[in-house]
């Protein structure tokens, strides 16, 4: 009777555990659809005669990333592998694996990442920004819920102040055709404006005498503290560059808030394939 029950159990919390996981696939799908739109209408390219005006560091910026004529991204999909620190007080990180799901113009993301906390039980999390809607979900095998964020003014802040600073995975999103404005602020920083979908960021990006740009840094990014919203400063690092999409991005970097007792870095992180896409004829 025992090894009955058992098979029943085990039966029943497979199936369970499936249509959660199917759940949670519709559900990444539905946000990753929505970048989609993106690709609708007639190709653009990069026209160097789009950088006259822009401070001084941007433009070396473009003109070290992207070489003329390049097609402007609609879509990205990119694969991530990394850690995320889950503890602080014992620094304990987790590895992780995500697939994210960019659109351009509107800005669009969604970000599925799978975290093994122990072998055989992983922690889904699911980060987006559409419509101007940020939410953040995150459970244990889709299942049990840990974190469930959004609909807030602040998580959607956050949400875009990430794409706004990813945004150098996929560099043609930061062009003035795109929705980012510059402003200047001395020979080696500019700070970057996006307003879209009814949310409006700003970031400083700062560059290296290569041209490319070193890091994003937000003074007041929303971050989660006993269930209460804390503007705190925020800085996205990028360590290592590469060659994709016949463009310079970034394959590795960290992310950090600036906290009164020191820099504590939550996620590191490298890209491990990329995908863009200029318009619905195919990829770039």
């Amino acid at each position: 009777m025992a090894w009955i029950i058992l098979t029943v159990f085990v039966v029943v919390f497979t199936a369970v555990l499936v249509i959660a996981n199917v759940r949670w696939q519709a559900k990444t799908e539905d946000l990753a659809a929505r970048a989609g739109a993106s690709l609708a209408g007639a190709p653009a390219f990069f026209n160097i005669s789009e950088l006259e005006g822009l401070p001084e560091p941007v433009q070396r910026y473009f003109r070290a990333v992207l070489p003329e004529g390049r097609p402007v991204i609609r879509r990205a999909r990119l694969k991530q592998d990394g850690e995320f620190l889950v503890r602080p007080e014992s620094n304990r990180w987790i590895p992780f694996r995500a697939e994210q799901t960019v659109g351009v113009n509107p800005a669009v993301f969604v970000w599925d990442a799978r975290m093994a906390m122990v072998p055989g039980i992983d922690i889904r999390v699911r980060d987006a920004f559409a419509a101007g809607h940020g939410s953040m979900h995150a459970s244990i095998l889709a299942l049990i819920p840990l974190v469930t964020a959004e609909g807030t003014p602040g998580i959607a802040v956050g949400a875009l102040q990430r794409y706004l600073a990813e945004a150098a995975w996929f560099p043609t999103a930061l062009l003035p055709s795109q929705g980012v404005s510059w402003t200047a602020i001395d020979a080696s920083s500019a700070r970057a404006t996006l307003d879209t979908s009814g949310v409006k960021v700003s970031l400083v990006f700062r560059f290296g005498d290569d041209g490319l740009i070193r890091s994003a840094y937000a003074p007041d990014r929303p971050r989660s503290v006993g269930g209460r919203e804390v503007p705190t400063p925020w800085e996205g690092r990028w360590l290592e560059y590469g060659i994709l999409g016949e463009m310079r991005v970034p394959v590795r970097g960290e992310v950090a808030w600036l906290l009164p007792e020191g820099r504590q870095v939550y996620w590191k992180g490298r890209i491990t394939e990329a995908l863009y896409e200029s318009c619905r004829s195919g990829g770039t």
